[in-house]
Parts: structure tokens; sequence; C-alpha cells
């Protein structure tokens, strides 16, 4: 199975690789996402200044991480002097791009320093606002130094993810990196009534596969709105199937960091394992086949009233209790009563033996 993909110039055995965050955090840490696999490699994010960091800082929960951690806990020499060095030393060439924030300023400094080292560049907005021109003219500094492909990582808050690729992509990027973190988040303690995990401001930001969904909406609104431009997708991608939907959404590449966190370190190299096993599943003999397929969105404005499959039903009643329309009832098995029942579609998507069922109409 082939899982290479290629963009801007850059080879990549499979489309995974780290997102920046903790977990890519020094040298030690470049060098297990080497081990593990990944296709290419991303830095934790690189600032002018070191951050100052509160403790504790990272929150799991099952389905999302909030994280008040900022940039890079260590300054720029450590990394110039240490770091990447020594990731340069022992690494066997896969690409290794460089997160960097935050302003036009910082990236005046940064990126001489660094343009040695990178392959690419990855560039966070989390910090500068949702200014368009702000972020134009950050793109052009960073231009003016390097030649190397640059990814603009988009945050939720920017209200028009179309506009932003349109205005990066004619001052010089070549592409997105979609999606940062979700924020500002809270995270409260009842008992001690005392906000948890957060930085000075009394906010976190929440990751993880919650907001997968976002993620994948900005990814095909990007790709639709600009098709030149190559979107690395993150965030929410915990499997090999996650992969598969960020590039038939429009996505070359893919990163993950928070399902890591929630769920170990080791899913690196499973999902790497597991994802020629998916493409088989799904009919791909390439990742490349799969971003080429795109997606089709056949909308459908009348379906049929649900239908149960009697021997899957454990009758646990979730479908009864979860219907908004008060149109099911269960009698001597589930019914559905077709004068009330909206042809919403919750009951299907929420029965957990797959019991019910429903025929889609016409357009």
């Amino acid at each position: 199975m082939n899982l290479k993909t290629q963009f801007d110039g850059l080879t990549l055995n499979n489309p995974l690789m780290p997102a920046a965050g903790p977990l890519v955090g020094d040298a030690e840490k470049l060098l297990f996402m080497k081990d593990a696999g990944c296709g290419a490699i991303v830095t934790k994010t690189i600032s002018t200044k070191d951050a100052h960091i509160p403790k504790p800082c990272i929150y799991g929960d099952r389905e999302y991480v909030m994280n008040s951690e900022l940039w890079s806990e260590y300054p720029k020499e450590k990394w110039i002097n240490e770091f990447l060095p020594e990731f340069v030393k022992h690494n066997d060439g896969r690409p290794l791009i460089i997160s960097v924030g935050y302003s036009k300023e910082d990236m005046e400094i940064l990126i001489p320093l660094l343009d040695r080292f990178a392959d690419a560049f990855e560039v966070s907005t989390h910090y500068v606002g949702t200014d368009l021109s702000v972020i134009s003219a950050t793109v052009k500094m960073i231009r003016s130094h390097t030649k190397k492909p640059i990814y603009m990582k988009i945050s939720p808050h920017i209200p028009n993810p179309a506009g932003f690729a349109k205005a990066i992509k004619e001052s010089g990027a070549n592409g997105v990196v979609a999606v940062n973190s979700l924020g500002p988040t809270m995270k409260i303690d009842i008992m001690t009534r005392s906000i948890q995990y957060a930085s000075e401001s009394g906010f976190v930001w929440t990751s993880g596969p919650v907001i997968k969904n976002l993620a994948l909406a900005t990814v095909y609104q990007i790709k639709k709105a600009e098709p030149s431009l190559t979107v690395i997708g993150v965030g929410g991608i915990a499997n090999a199937d996650d992969v598969i939907e960020f590039l038939l959404a429009g996505a070359s590449a893919v990163q993950m960091l928070s399902a890591a966190l929630l769920r170990g370190k080791q899913l690196y190299a499973s999902i790497i394992e597991n994802l020629p096993k998916s493409l088989e599943k799904y009919h791909f003999s390439s990742v490349e086949e799969v971003i080429a397929a795109g997606l089709t969105n056949h909308v459908k404005y009348q379906a049929n009233t649900p239908e149960l499959i009697e021997e899957k039903c454990n009758r646990c009643l979730l479908c009864v209790k979860v219907c908004p329309y008060f149109a099911i009832d269960m009698k001597d098995k589930i019914t559905f009563n077709p004068k009330k029942c909206f042809q919403c579609g919750l009951c299907v998507s929420k029965c957990p033996t797959h019991a019910i069922t429903m025929k889609l109409g016409e357009k």
C-alpha cells in the first residue's frame, strides 16, 4: 500500500505528523516522533522569548484536552544551538517543519536564524488577532527571508477561513494548517469555586477529538475557496479513519497531538500501522487516491420513517428517550409513529446496536 504524499517539494512516506505542542518540545521528543514513523516532524512553536507557563497546565478528559501551555518554554538559542542540531544529526531525511510565532517582528528575527534547519515553516497566528492585513504583512516578512514553504496555522476564531486563505496566498504562503485549538475556554472546579489549569486570564484552549468536525469543515472551506493551496489538517485526529476523512475533505497531510496525550504516545505508530487496512477497507489503493477522490454532497429533503431490525434490538429504549418528536414507543417492540416522525435520523445515529435503519428519499 502506497502511503506517500507529496506537496510543495516535500515528500512524506505517510501523511501523519505530530502537531506543535508538548510532545515535540525538545530533541528527544522530535527523535521519538521520527522513530514512531511520522511522515514529517513538526517542532513546538518557537518564539523570540521563552514562555512562562502556569502549572498545572494540561487537563485531559475522555474526548478533549484543555491546555494553558503557551509556546516553547525554551529560548530560541536552546533550539538553535542544541535541539535542532541534535535532531538534524540523527534525522533520516524526513521533512522538518519548524513552528514559529507570532508577530511580524518575531518573524524578522526568527526566520533567518532557523532557516538552515527547516524544510518548511508553520506559523501560528493564535495571538495576532483577526486582522488579515496584519497576517498578510507577517507572511510577506517571512517570505522575504526564506524560500522554504510557509504554512499559516489558522485559529478557529478567524471568522472567514476563505478570506484568510486568499490573503495568505496573495502574500506568498504555500498553504494553511487547519485548525489550531479552540478557545478561549474555561475549566471550573465547583468545590473550590476556582478556575483550574488556567493562565492569568483564566482561560485555557481546547483540542482533541471533540473539535474534529469543526476542523474538517475548515479544511473543506479553505480547499474549496483556494484549491491551489496546500492544506494540512489538524484537530481531533485519533485513528486511521480520521486521517482518511481529513484527506477527503481536502488535506494533503495531517497532524495529531491531543489524542496521543489522552490515549498514549504509541498512537502515532498505531495509526501508521493501521492506515493500510483502513484504506483497503474503503477501497483505496493509496493515500494519493484518497486526496484525489474529494467529496460529494447529495443533499436530501425527504427521507422515510425509520425501520427496526428486530433481532438487533436490545430494548435499551435509548431511541425512545432521545426522540425529539415523541415519535418512538416501546409496545411489543420499538415502533415508529409516521405521523409524528420528522425523519431527522437521530435515532439511527444513536442506536448502540445499529438496529434502526432509514431509507433516504429524493432530493
